[in-house]
Parts: C-alpha cells; sequence; structure tokens
C-alpha cells in the first residue's frame, strides 16, 4: 500500500483503538507491524503510556516521514527500549526479528490481505506474545473492489488480494493457531471518485490492479465508487504451555512435565 491511501491506513487505526478502548489488559511491550508510516506507534504510545515499542517500519516512507519517524524511534528508545525492522525483511523471511513470549500486544493494520500466507503470520505472533497477550488486526475482505470485476479493458491489469479471506475464514484461522475467544466483525467502506485516475491510484495502492489500464476510447468509463470491505479481528494468547492436538496427536510442552512429590510418609 502505497502514498495515495495514507489517510486510509490512519483511519482503520483508529477505528482499531476505539475497540481497544473496551479491553483491559497491562502492556508492558507490543508490536506493530506493519507502522504506517510511523504514525502508528505514535498513536499507541499514548493509549498505553512506557510501553516499549517494536515496529516494522513500511519501506514506501518519503524523505520527511522517514526522518519523523526515525527521531520519534531514537527518542523513545533512549527511555523506553524497543526494536525496529522492516516490513520487508518479514516478507523475505517470514520471521518477525523479536525472540519468544517478548510482547503483550500485536497490532497489525491492513497487512494480512497482502500475505501469502496468513497462517504463518498467525504462528509467528502466537510465538512473540506472552501468555495472555493479544492479537489486534484489520484487513481487507473478499468483497473488496468487486465494483471493477467484469469491466471491459480492465481484464489484463485486475488482480486478487494475496489472501481475499473472509471474516469467518479468518476467524478459524485464529483458532487453529492456538488463539482463544476469537472476536470478528466487518464493516463496508464506500469511497467516491471524481475521476478514473485518482480510482486507478487507490486501485494500484491496494494491489487490486498491476498498472493502469490503457482504456480505449469507446470503453465504458470506470465506476465511480469502490467498496472497501475492511475485517476487523481481535484474540487471546492464552494456554500456550498447555497440551495441544494437531494430527490427532498431543503434544507436551516439556515445561509441563514436573516430578510430583508426595508429602505422606507412608
Amino acid at each position: 500500500m502505497t502514498q495515495p491511501l495514507r489517510w486510509l491506513q490512519s483511519e482503520i487505526a483508529s477505528r482499531m483503538m476505539q475497540k481497544l478502548e473496551i479491553v483491559k489488559l497491562d502492556v508492558n511491550d507490543l508490536l506493530v507491524i506493519p507502522d504506517f508510516p510511523g504514525k502508528h506507534a505514535s498513536l499507541l504510545a499514548k493509549r498505553f503510556p512506557g510501553v516499549s515499542i517494536n515496529s516494522a517500519s513500511e519501506p514506501t516512507m518519503n524523505a520527511w516521514d522517514s526522518w519523523c519517524y526515525q527521531m520519534f524511534r531514537k527518542s523513545r528508545a533512549i527511555f523506553r527500549g524497543g526494536n525496529q525492522f522492516s516490513l520487508e525483511r518479514y516478507r523475505q523471511t517470514g520471521h518477525i526479528d523479536l525472540p519468544d513470549d517478548s510482547v503483550d500486544l500485536v497490532f497489525s493494520d491492513l497487512l494480512l490481505q497482502n500475505l501469502p500466507d496468513p497462517k504463518h503470520f498467525l504462528q509467528e505472533c502466537w510465538r512473540v506474545l506472552r501468555e495472555g497477550g493479544l492479537l489486534t488486526f484489520a484487513y481487507l475482505g473478499p468483497d473488496t473492489g468487486k465494483e471493477l470485476i467484469g469491466i471491459p479493458g480492465l481484464e489484463g491489469v485486475l488482480q486478487k488480494l494475496a489472501s481475499p479471506w473472509d471474516m469467518h475464514d479468518m476467524g478459524d484461522a485464529v483458532l487453529s493457531e492456538g488463539f482463544s475467544e476469537p472476536v470478528m466483525d466487518m464493516e463496508y467502506v464506500h469511497l467516491e471518485y471524481e475521476s478514473d485516475a485518482l480510482l486507478v491510484a487507490d486501485s494500484i495502492a491496494l494491489q487490486l490492479m498491476s498498472q493502469a489500464p490503457q482504456m480505449q476510447v469507446a470503453t465504458p468509463e470506470l465506476p465511480k465508487k469502490m467498496t472497501l470491505e475492511v475485517v476487523y479481528g481481535h484474540a487471546w494468547a492464552i494456554g500456550k504451555h498447555l497440551t495441544r492436538a494437531k494430527d490427532q496427536l498431543a503434544y507436551i510442552d516439556p515445561r509441563q512435565i514436573q516430578r510430583k512429590t508426595s508429602r505422606d510418609p507412608n
């Protein structure tokens, strides 16, 4: 996602923060992935004063945003700690550069729809979350950009989101990866456009188009609005070290195995 939709990133982050207002959670360390463009971390710092922020910076910041982000990160690191890594590095390696059981909250805004394997991302979130930690996320669902389907002249440039999962698919995936008490909801956001050029720019930023179409004179005009299906969810990392069953086999964490002693001398 690139510059044309900075406002959308901020708007969805604000709505996610509103949903967190009713959640009781002590946060000492959190992960923002991705941090668009360095502003999500500052938003969360206000919600959780004194927190140590780890963030995956998004690679398309302009020079000013990048400078402001680095100043914010350096000033907080002196007093609060926290690590910074590139979102692009996560995309390349599939590994979040944090130790196991190291954060209390993972905050992910508009990332899952562009990952080829959201389940792997959920597994990494499970790994880095502490017992009792919270995963909260928002992403674009399968109805996003539905107005573009079937328009002549767009066949060669339209593309699907990497993982257009609906709310129920994601809820099932969250449960299957061990998370507890998932809460999922969805809303439609409707964007209206004054020109085809603006719609095309947003479609490319949303990765619904690979490039601008070569429209012919006789081709019908593009739609003047576009639907975004925004899916929200959160779930808890509870019972991380309890026995888990997979493929009809039970796996026991070695930390569960303790010698039992008897106080009865007989």
